[in-house]
């Protein structure tokens, strides 16, 4: 991204607030607030935006700087402004007009003084924030209600709550060259690998936009690559728990401000069937909660085009399973009453993402409806079709993450379709191409796969059981951490 050349503070106020009055657009917006004022006499003027600074602050300022005489600021006014009279945390000074004009949209106050060189930057800014609360789609029965929201400095708090460690870091960047939108690189020093920690961050910085409409998912869509493949690169969390336990194994985390989702890196496929319920229980319980989730996860990938395949080919069925397929395939064809009843659960997905909650119970009776007895009486769908997809169904619902649950559901598709071209052989290509595609992956250089391959046995055992936590006693290996033991 190139640098504009850096546009200097000039002594005299006038030339100053005749270059930022037109650039922030005073005037012209009414939230924009241009406020000439005198103190000491001497000239000052601050330009804030209405809504992002805390009233009180200000007022206190003002109040301050009123009270004080012309010789309490000689021989150095800049010095004694910003480290006597200027009673705040947060003051900076910039001798550059541009980042001025970028800082005040960002929220803070400039102070710009006649006779000086350099602009005060008052950092007395607020935002419009709800409060943390429990993420909808990551709930547990135990454990924390808090939740990350919109505002980076929130979500920052929340982490470093949890996470004391001295070598914790928030590194600031900024990306978009309209937008400006704030992004912290969240990591443990000690823990993580400074080559990882280096290559996002690079790549964060080489990210030339105007803006991220969709905050973190463009940064993912611009450092993650290869667009077109379905399987997501980086985890989305909403629980600083959560956040917390991947920075103690040597992840790295993306805090993008306006949201209140998390991007957890590097990830691998087995990341995104773990969640924080399995850890709230004992450490048996855990384990049974994650071999279900593991059934169900690989019953949405599989079931639909293992029964699919049974039901056109019966002569692959031993004795003892000939009931399976269905008694009466019904007036429309197998495959389609299948891709039929896909696209309809996406369209009540969806239809249930914007309807309101008065009327959720009234959709819920219509679906039932829709796709209930009156679809199979009618010759829509089969009994069986209507079974077997609810299991699938359930399963991609039971999936932690939203993102790998799309993508299942599309290779559960794929399946579906190659296996009524090729019957057996489509079944069976079908399930090397998505294993192929899952090892050809990467995410920021750890294989996609791992631990199943490359094979690790003891990696892999955690993943398939959940261990008690004093027996994990060592990181992820393939994360290369600086510190391997926990």
């Amino acid at each position: 991204m190139k640098e504009k050349a850096k546009k200097p503070v000039s002594r005299n106020i006038e030339e100053n607030i005749a270059y930022l009055k037109p650039e922030l657009g005073v005037g012209k917006s009414f939230d924009v607030i241009q406020l000439n004022v005198e103190y000491a006499e001497r000239n000052m003027t601050l330009f804030f935006i209405d809504g992002l600074v805390k009233d009180d602050i200000l007022h206190l300022l003002m109040k301050f700087l009123t009270n004080i005489k012309k010789e309490q600021l000689e021989p150095d006014v800049l010095h004694s402004l910003v480290k006597t009279y200027i009673p705040y945390v947060e003051v900076e000074l910039t001798d550059d007009l541009d980042k001025a004009i970028d800082t005040v949209l960002a929220g803070p106050t400039a102070l710009v003084v006649d006779g000086i060189e350099k602009i005060i930057l008052i950092d007395a800014r607020t935002y419009p924030v709800r409060g943390p609360e429990e993420p909808d789609i990551e709930k547990v029965v135990r454990g924390s209600r808090d939740g990350f929201v919109e505002t980076i400095v929130f979500n920052t708090a929340l982490t470093r709550r949890r996470i004391r460690d001295r070598t914790l870091r928030m590194e600031y960047l900024q990306v978009g060259r309209r937008s400006k939108t704030d992004v912290v690189v969240c990591y443990i020093e000690d823990i993580a690998d400074p080559d990882m920690v280096k290559e996002l961050k690079e790549s964060i910085e080489k990210i030339d936009t105007d803006g991220l409409p969709m905050a973190e998912k463009t940064i993912e869509e611009f450092i993650a690559g290869n667009q077109w493949n379905p399987y997501p690169k980086v985890r989305y969390t909403e629980r600083p728990d959560t956040a917390a336990v991947h920075l103690y194994e040597g992840h790295v985390c993306i805090i993008v401000d306006g949201s209140p989702s998390v991007m957890i890196t590097p990830v691998t496929y087995w990341h995104h069937v773990q969640h924080a319920e399995e850890y709230r229980n004992r450490p048996v319980v855990g384990a049974y909660l994650r071999l279900v989730r593991h059934i169900a996860v690989w019953s949405s990938l599989f079931l639909l085009p293992m029964w699919y395949l049974f039901a056109i080919d019966p002569g692959l069925l031993p004795d003892q399973l000939k009931f399976i397929g269905p008694n009466d395939p019904g007036k429309v064809p197998l495959l389609f009453q299948f891709l039929l009843a896909e696209m309809g659960i996406d369209i009540l997905r969806m239809a249930a993402i914007h309807t309101p909650s008065s009327l959720a119970t009234a959709l819920g009776l219509v679906a039932a409806l829709m796709i209930g007895q009156v679809a199979v009486e009618v010759g829509l769908f089969t009994n069986e079709v209507i079974l077997y997809l609810s299991v699938a169904a359930i399963g991609t619902f039971a999936t932690p993450s939203y993102e790998l649950s799309l993508a299942n559901r599309m290779v559960r598709i794929g399946l579906l379709i190659l296996t009524a071209i090729f019957h057996v052989y489509g079944f069976v290509v079908g399930i090397v191409l998505f294993i192929i595609l899952l090892t050809r992956m990467n995410s920021f250089g750890v294989p996609y796969f791992w631990p199943f391959i490359p094979f690790n046995y003891r990696a892999l055992r955690d993943i398939i059981i959940r261990a008690p936590i004093p027996l994990k006693n060592r990181r992820p290996r393939i994360l290369d951490p600086k510190d391997p033991d926990r």
